[in-house]
């Protein structure tokens, strides 16, 4: 009994083993480091492919053709990438729907972020909600909202599972869940060429673009530690979610996972 207390109160930091309250202040750390660089992050990561990925994301949510106002919730989102999208896509499918019927809110963590995604919604006179929030404890009623999104944020939250309880809850009913998250590769000559991209270029890459070999050396060991698909996918059951889907993009690197609340 001791054993198992003393693992269940540690979790991953990257390859490193914290103990779970310090977890989210170390990985705060590391996005405050990052947030005004968090697009060259990304493309030094994906070499520019987490843009088709996050496109491929938005339209994987489907139609929003109603005439019935729609709630948005992105979690981990303080850039506003996954939001600002969702904006664009709305005025495409809905354009004669006025700027304020939906409603989207974009909560994060860390200021810093917020901050980032912000200054650009004002940039693009986007009226959205920002929020700061920890994705395991939401500051929202039951039944709030008919999408929840997190890309490439759930591996970052120390306790998966109480988050994607979380979405359950605002969640209204028929509402949906989805996620995008950097996965395990499936193509086996693909592997392990993505595999030595990730240990040894990335972090590289990092301290020379962005002068943070730290930062990004997490990450990567973030994405080595993320359960797989299928595992992934039985924590969202396990959290009550329903019709559990998974989409794999280039090989594997990135999965879109999706579920309802019924």
């Amino acid at each position: 009994m001791r054993l198992l207390k003393r693992l269940s109160s540690t979790v991953d930091f990257g390859a490193k083993t914290v103990a779970r309250e310090k977890k989210q202040e170390m990985v705060n750390e590391v996005f405050t480091k990052v947030a005004d660089k968090y697009d060259l992050m990304n493309d030094v990561m994906s070499l520019g492919i987490h843009r088709l990925w996050k496109d491929e994301f938005i339209s994987d949510m489907g139609s929003f053709r109603t005439s019935a106002p729609l709630s948005f919730l992105d979690v981990a989102g303080g850039t506003g990438d996954i939001a600002f999208r969702i904006s664009n896509k709305l005025k495409h499918e809905v354009p004669v729907n006025p700027p304020d019927h939906n409603k989207i809110t974009v909560s994060d963590i860390n200021p810093g972020m917020l901050s980032v995604g912000k200054q650009r919604a004002s940039m693009l006179g986007l009226n959205l909600n920002w929020v700061e929030a920890n994705a395991e404890s939401l500051p929202f009623p039951e039944n709030s909202f008919d999408y929840y999104t997190i890309a490439f944020g759930i591996r970052n939250v120390t306790d998966r599972l109480k988050a994607i309880k979380e979405a359950k809850r605002v969640l209204k009913k028929g509402g949906r869940f989805m996620c995008l998250e950097f996965s395990k590769v499936s193509n086996p000559v693909i592997g392990p060429f993505y595999d030595v991209y990730n240990k040894y270029l990335i972090p590289n890459l990092g301290s020379l673009v962005a002068g943070d070999k730290d930062s990004y050396q997490y990450l990567i060991e973030s994405i080595e530690k993320f359960p797989t698909q299928e595992e992934f996918a039985k924590i969202m059951a396990e959290a009550g979610l329903s019709a559990i889907h998974y989409r794999n993009l280039t090989f594997g690197v990135v999965a879109i996972h999706s579920g309802l609340n019924l």
